[in-house]
């Protein structure tokens, strides 16, 4: 789920000292600093899709640990994914969101999509604090053997 400062915004990752646009970034030129609109039609072009495991849950703040799992509403993932067979990989942005898929969403999946090859990568919150940026960069950089070299025009 977003964090306080993400859903005020109406932006995915709109804490200042979350590593994702910044790692984005470094990853495929879409500049950190460029308005939001504009990094979202980035990723779309490189085929990167963001999407939440959850569509609602209560918690209080912004961390991960304060989600009440009695809360937990998964989102529409099945048909997300039906709605875009192309998806060959699932990326978690952390072990929470891995979790969360793994107990309220893949039980839930047609055989061929849970058949999705999956890699948990480091969060990119800075709560997720054992580990420094170049560090979650060099994790990330998986994504790159995933995703289109030539982006979708």
């Amino acid at each position: 789920m977003p964090g306080t400062a993400s859903l005020n915004a109406g932006q995915y990752y709109a804490y200042p000292r979350n590593a994702f646009w910044r790692i984005i970034d470094s990853l495929f030129g879409v500049a950190a600093d460029s308005p939001y609109a504009e990094r979202c039609a980035q990723l779309v072009r490189h085929r990167v899709a963001v999407w939440d495991v959850l569509k609602a849950c209560t918690r209080s703040g912004s961390l991960d640990a304060a989600i009440d799992h009695r809360s937990v509403e998964p989102n529409d993932l099945a048909g997300f994914l039906a709605g875009h067979p192309q998806i060959e990989v699932i990326f978690f942005n952390g072990a929470t969101a891995q979790r969360l898929f793994e107990r309220h969403v893949l039980p839930i999946l047609p055989d061929s999509q849970a058949a999705i090859v999956r890699h948990r990568l480091p969060s990119t919150s800075p709560a997720h604090a054992s580990l420094g940026f170049e560090q979650k960069l060099t994790a990330w950089r998986i994504i790159g053997r995933h995703v289109t070299v030539n982006p979708v025009p």
